[in-house]
């Protein structure tokens, strides 16, 4: 990588606006993030802001690899070149610059909106040929679910294709971020999607600190670090439970459905809310784990653990549950890739992609649980990395909370820094998280860049339907299981 092309940087680390190198075409801008995505850097991030009436484009390029992250930038005017033929994990982002900022990323294979923000939201892939059909779901679902629209052009039960239509939960989540007085930020950021509140909040956290140089306590992070690992926990058993029922493997499903309650009700005792509203703010934390509250969760850890592997061999050695889950809802390695997937998704193709590990933040800088990564990346695979990751999330916090280190709950954090940008990337259950926050001259927020891990899963979602059942769409959905908030900010 040419660091006088783009700059280097670490998670969690501030640049200052200036020392962000400019291309000076948009042209050479794109062609240079080309050959660093064809070298194996996966696109992060890739964002627009209004400058002085213009239109600057940021790309943020994560080499997961050595743990460094590179930022550069090009102004443009009504037009960039078009990447997501050749480097697909592109696509979104650039419907996303076009849909926000109107520019035009020419030679775009599919440029729709991402969030239902122009007319051609309603203009859908089709298929003709004989017996071929179309079977459309939502976005109004007979669940209690979030709406989306997803419709499948098929030929009797075999998908050819599934096209997913997001947008319905759009609130405007950046500009809320850019624009509110500070005493209302906290709760906006708890919201971006309501079952991973500590992940967002912990990203949004981090941004504030390092433009406000705050610094945090070991005991706070080793608390932020608990409480991020018991959301996953509450999640990932939540989510078997919920394959479980689509395979109505009922054991099982009730099993788990009980196990991911006690989880969030240790996130109440521990946080005040049992999704962890309110627990993490700029320096630290809210609410401490005294020591007698902290013997009572080890030993709940050790019944949770028991209870778990009971449930987890009911539903992992049961053939007809097997039969259900091997070999369904398919995603190649080159395909993760290529769509830049993340989180247990792409672990689950044998992708070793995690935040934790490759771009440590907090208390993970000086221990992290192993990345956990299964080949085949099918349901079964899907359903498998969780299980192994609630293993490993329930050693980290056992251990953790046995010895806590010292500190204040809270520090202090000073008013941000001007001209500064700030990135933080969380791992959160679903994948990566990522926040970009950017300042200006008064100190003020210009620019804030939220990017859930569904964004870029939704559409590894829609090619692992390609050649499946239709039958088979909530059994794998289920398997992703992400967020329509989060995507759609």
């Amino acid at each position: 990588m040419n660091g006088n092309l783009f700059t280097p940087l670490r998670n969690g680390q501030v640049l200052e606006e200036e020392k962000i190198p400019v291309l000076g075409t948009v042209n050479a801008f794109t062609e240079y993030l080309g050959l660093a995505m064809a070298e194996g850097f996966r696109l992060a991030a890739y964002f627009g802001r209004r400058i002085d009436g213009q239109v600057k484009l940021y790309a943020l390029l994560a080499d997961d690899e050595d743990g460094r992250l590179w930022m550069g930038a090009a102004y443009a005017s009504e037009s960039f070149p078009s990447l997501a033929s050749r480097f697909p994990q592109s696509h979104l982002f650039e419907r996303e610059i076009h849909e926000q900022f109107g520019l035009l990323p020419v030679g775009h294979p599919w440029l729709k909106s991402v969030r239902l923000g122009s007319p051609d939201a309603t203009s859908f892939f089709r298929m003709d040929g004989d017996e071929v059909h179309e079977v459309a779901v939502g976005p109004v679902h007979a669940g209690i679910i979030e709406p989306g629209h997803f419709r499948f052009q098929c030929h009797g039960e075999n998908v050819f294709h599934l096209e997913i239509q997001l947008g319905y939960q759009h609130r405007g989540v950046e500009s809320l971020l850019e624009t509110l007085p500070f005493s209302r930020v906290p709760f906006v950021v708890d919201s971006i999607a309501g079952d991973t509140t500590l992940g967002h909040s912990l990203a949004w956290a981090m941004g504030w600190e390092s433009l406000g140089g705050a610094r945090v306590s070991a005991r706070a992070e080793a608390l932020r670090a608990v409480a991020l690992e018991l959301e996953r926990l509450a999640n990932h058993t939540g989510d078997l439970g919920a394959m479980s029922g689509d395979v109505a493997f009922l054991p099982s499903a009730s099993y788990f459905g009980r196990l991911r309650g006690d989880f969030l009700n240790m996130l109440l005792e521990l946080t005040g809310a049992r999704l962890g509203r309110g627990f993490l703010r700029p320096g630290g934390v809210t609410d401490d784990l005294p020591a007698g509250m902290a013997e009572e969760f080890g030993k709940r850890l050790k019944v949770l653990r028991r209870d778990l592997r009971d449930a987890a061999g009911l539903f992992f050695e049961t053939p007809s549950v097997s039969a259900r889950l091997e070999g369904t809802g398919i995603l190649t390695p080159e395909t993760c890739r290529d769509l830049g997937l993340v989180g247990p998704v792409a672990r689950a193709c044998g992708l070793a992609r995690d935040v934790r590990q490759d771009h440590p933040f907090g208390y993970y800088r000086f221990n992290h649980p192993p990345t956990v990564t299964v080949e085949g990346g099918d349901v079964y695979a899907r359903a498998m990395v969780r299980w192994l990751e609630i293993e490993r999330s329930l050693d980290f916090v056992s251990s953790q909370i046995e010895s806590l280190p010292g500190g204040e709950l809270r520090g202090e954090c000073g008013p941000l820094a001007p001209d500064r940008v700030g990135v933080s990337l969380v791992e959160g259950w679903r994948g990566e998280i990522l926040h970009v926050v950017m300042t200006d001259r008064d100190g003020k927020i210009a620019r804030y860049k939220v990017k859930d891990p569904s964004f870029h899963n939704w559409t590894g979602l829609s090619q692992s339907l390609r050649g499946q059942s239709v039958s088979d769409f909530p059994l794998i959905n289920k398997s992703f299981n992400l967020s329509y908030a989060g995507h759609d900010l």
